[in-house]
């Protein structure tokens, strides 16, 4: 949906305001509007297309490629002029994925540039020996470097199903480096919901959230959680000198089991990768992308963990039943003994701190709000703040990109992104969680190139919720 229209807060000035519609009037305008957001999103101009055809075969032999189907615009009789006939793509692009490529097979660039080997180029008669040239402007286009020479000529667009570049999973499409949805279709932007679905808006699966808060009786191994089959987003953390044990169904430890500590790394259980870190703080903390294949078990014996998981509906209240039955441990208690410790002296009293000096934010609540900075922005990214640094009259956030939604150039895993204010609004708290709408300020002479969060923009705590309102907006930006 490109608008929407609201009575009752449009504001006039002097005697440009419109009449009040009357009551049957604005009936009329309201079954229009309604109209207009039902139909909007499959407008299609005043031409029709044709059904899509059946997909071609894949551009490549081996590897990944890509393969299309077109569809025909059937022009109307009768139109504006200069008015487009139809709206939107005839051709749609698909990536296909066939048995990798034997060792030794020589790249598709490669065969590209060789093409021109031995023919003369340049409107002289000498010859040269091609090989790709990846330092050029435009990776979608043939940039071939001369052998033994220092230069390098564009013989125009590489053949749909290049890849962008060695390594990358763009591939290049009329000239464009376009990245393939959940879908599979190349630049259709699908994303992957928490739950697993392509284009999902999370209602399918429930958001798991606890804080173990028992205290053993006894020093030793204690169940914290139950992780069921078909978790996914899996995310543990804790801060103490204990550390988190995983086991699985085979009563087998992942990790740290039998007294002993494993080391932090990527582990396989269930499935799926559990990525274990731990930190001098002290902290442990446990990710896994999901989704796991079969159930496991967190223990530990200290209170104060934080826990969270995405599960299937239908998974929720199995669930709940196995968590129940693991009031006790599913082993009988190691116990161990325990070295007496001297008394903890309490700590010394902090001094007052001074108010803050900054002013209150702007209120930016509200879809409006939200609507307008992502539809407006250059990148809309959920991203965990791990830095800030304060610079004459800006702030400077690192954050640690963790899922994009919208990007209209390549990000890296981590970035800067600067806020104009000693005080910024929104402010952002260090280890925490958002969704912001960014955009790219290049200064006039070239020499900063920036990621901008404007003053009074779009940036919230990630949660469920917030990621739903997200994708709706992505929605109802105008093409």
């Amino acid at each position: 949906m490109g608008f929407s229209v609201g009575l009752a807060g449009t504001r006039c000035i002097g005697t440009l305001c419109p009449p009040r519609p009357r009551p049957f009037q604005s009936l009329l305008l309201l079954l229009w509007t309604l109209l207009n957001c039902v139909l909007g999103s499959s407008a299609q101009g005043p031409g029709e297309w044709t059904p899509w055809g059946s997909w071609s075969h894949c551009s490549s032999s081996c590897g990944r490629g890509v393969s299309v189907r077109s569809r025909r615009c059937i022009r109307p009789v009768r139109r504006l002029p200069g008015e487009e006939p139809c709206w939107e793509s005839g051709h749609e692009y698909r990536v296909c994925q066939l048995p990798d490529c034997p060792p030794g097979a020589v790249p598709f660039r490669d065969l590209q540039c060789a093409l021109y080997n031995g023919h003369p180029v340049l409107g002289t008669q000498k010859t040269y020996q091609w090989i790709p040239f990846h330092g050029a402007p435009n990776q979608c286009d043939l940039n071939c470097l001369a052998e033994g020479h220092a230069f390098y000529h564009s013989f125009g667009r590489v053949l749909d199903g290049t890849p962008c570049s060695p390594g990358a999973q763009g591939l290049c499409v009329a000239g464009r480096c376009l990245s393939a949805g959940c879908d599979g279709v190349l630049g259709s932007g699908a994303l992957e919901d928490r739950c697993g679905r392509c284009g999902g808006a999370n209602d399918s699966c429930l958001f798991v959230q606890r804080v173990f808060r028992d205290a053993g009786a006894f020093a030793g191994y204690w169940n914290v959680t139950l992780i069921p089959e078909g978790a996914r987003h899996i995310r543990v953390a804790h801060r103490s000198r204990n550390h988190l044990a995983l086991m699985g169904v085979d009563g087998h430890y992942v990790l740290n089991g039998n007294w002993e500590v494993s080391p932090p790394g990527t582990y396989e259980a269930a499935g799926t990768r559990v990525v274990y870190a731990r930190a001098a703080a002290p902290q442990e903390t446990l990710h896994a992308a999901g989704p796991t294949s079969q159930d496991l078990l967190l223990q530990e014996p200290n209170p104060g963990i934080q826990f969270e998981f995405w599960l299937p509906r239908e998974r929720y209240g199995p669930f709940q039943v196995q968590t129940q039955a693991l009031g006790w441990p599913v082993r009988q208690p190691q116990p161990r003994e325990v070295e007496a410790r001297a008394p903890i002296a309490p700590p010394p009293l902090m001094p007052t701190l001074a108010p803050d000096p900054c002013p209150p934010c702007p209120d930016t609540r509200g879809r409006a709000h939200r609507l307008l900075h992502y539809c407006g922005s250059d990148f809309v990214f959920q991203a965990r703040v791990v830095g800030r640094h304060r610079q004459a009259q800006e702030t400077r956030y690192e954050v640690h990109i963790q899922l994009i939604y919208k990007s209209r150039w390549p990000l890296r895993t981590r970035e800067y992104v600067w806020a104009p204010a000693h005080c910024p609004c929104p402010p952002l708290a260090s280890q925490q969680e958002y969704l912001m709408a960014i955009r790219r300020l290049i200064s006039p002479d070239g020499t900063q190139d920036r990621l901008l969060l404007p003053h009074a923009g779009y940036a919230r705590p990630w949660s469920p919720a917030e990621d739903s309102r997200i994708r709706l907006a992505a929605r109802r930006c105008p093409v």
